[in-house]
Formats: structure tokens, sequence, C-alpha cells
């Protein structure tokens, strides 16, 4: 072997260990966009399953998302983002008691939404990105009865337990977005254990049956 070839391959063998060790592992568990389709697709069809008594009882549609959406949903992780420097001054039980109330208000907002979708309505858009990256957007659609389509994108990032959702965009507008814009404000001028409070008394409120039920 000559000198330059010597050199080549003892500069790889040195540099190749490096480099595998900076390249993040991928997370256990399916991609994103397998994950979301299959977790959407079972929610749908719980849906479809129980749509007269979710006309009855709305409040069905929160346990179905507890079962089924819940395990891949990095609610820790959406309310630190929601909350941001508040987070840091809010004692462990506040933030337990906040992300509590977080999550419940997010099926009490969007529960309403996923009621009126059917399975055989949703479609599952090819995937941009770069999942190197650790951030991922799974992109889908819905058709209501009348035809339009509604977006529904799903944010995702890598976690040592596998790829988690911490957002959902339905016809642009993101929860975590909105929810922030929404607290901030309240946060700042009645203080973090108000807006909880206000939130816990909320979630306790019956859902309103679908009138046609």
């Amino acid at each position: 072997m000559n000198p330059l070839r010597r050199a080549m391959v003892l500069a790889f063998a040195f540099c190749a260990p490096l480099v595998l060790a900076a390249s993040p592992a991928a997370p256990p568990g399916p991609p994103p966009q397998e994950l979301i389709e299959k977790a959407a697709r079972s929610m749908l069809q719980a849906l479809d399953a129980e749509r007269e008594g979710l006309r009855r009882d709305p409040s069905r549609a929160r346990r179905l998302v507890d079962e089924i959406l819940l395990p891949h949903f990095d609610t820790d992780y959406a309310a630190r983002l929601v909350l941001g420097r508040h987070w840091r001054a809010a004692t462990p039980e506040q933030r337990q008691r906040f992300t509590e109330a977080f999550y419940q208000s997010l099926l009490r907002t969007y529960g309403a939404s996923l009621a009126a979708f059917t399975a055989d309505r949703l479609t599952v858009l090819p995937f941009r990105g770069d999942l190197a990256s650790g951030q991922a957007i799974v992109r889908t659609e819905v058709r209501r009865d009348d035809g339009t389509r509604v977006p529904v994108f799903y944010t995702l990032r890598a976690t040592p337990a596998g790829w988690k959702a911490w957002d959902v965009t339905i016809e642009g507008i993101s929860w975590v977005r909105n929810f922030r814009n929404d607290v901030g404000a309240e946060v700042e001028q009645r203080g973090l254990e108000a807006l909880i409070v206000r939130l816990e008394t909320e979630n306790r409120q019956p859902d309103v049956p679908d009138a046609a039920g």
C-alpha cells in the first residue's frame, strides 16, 4: 500500500467512529408518517363505531383520544412550550396541574372537530422533510360532508421513547401557538394559579350533546 493510500485509510478509520457517534440514533418505533396514519385511522374508526353514542354523549370522544392518541403525544413538552418562561417559575404541582388542564382543554376544543370526521375521508399526504433533524410534520386531509378538505397537520419530535406529536394544526390554527397566545396575557395579568383554576373549572363542565342526537 502506498503512503498516500495508507494515510487515507488511517484517517477514515480514525474519523468514522466520530461521525457515527455524532449521528443521532433513530428513535424506536415506527417513523412519523406510519405512526400518525395508524393512530389517526384507529381513532376515526373508533369514532365511526360509536357515532350514535357520541351524539348523545360527546365526552366519549375524550375517552377515545385518551386510549388511542394520548400515548403518541408529548403533552409535557407541549405544556412547557405554551407556558414559556412561566414554566420555570411554576411549582412542580402547578406544572402537573397545568399540563393536565391544558390537555383536557385540547380535548374540549378539538373533540367536536374529530367527532365530525370519518375514517374513509382521511388522506395522509406525502411526507416532506428530513427525519435526521429530529423534527417532522405529517400532513393529512379530512373531507367533510360538503366535500371541502380540512388540512390537519401533526408536528412531532424524536424522543428516546419514539416519535411523539406535540402540536396539532387544524385549518391553519396551531393548538400550541393559539393556546400560548391566549394564556400569555392572562398569566401576566392574573397569575398562573388563576389560569389553572379557570381551566380546571371549564374542563369540569359537561360537553353539550349534538342537537340532532
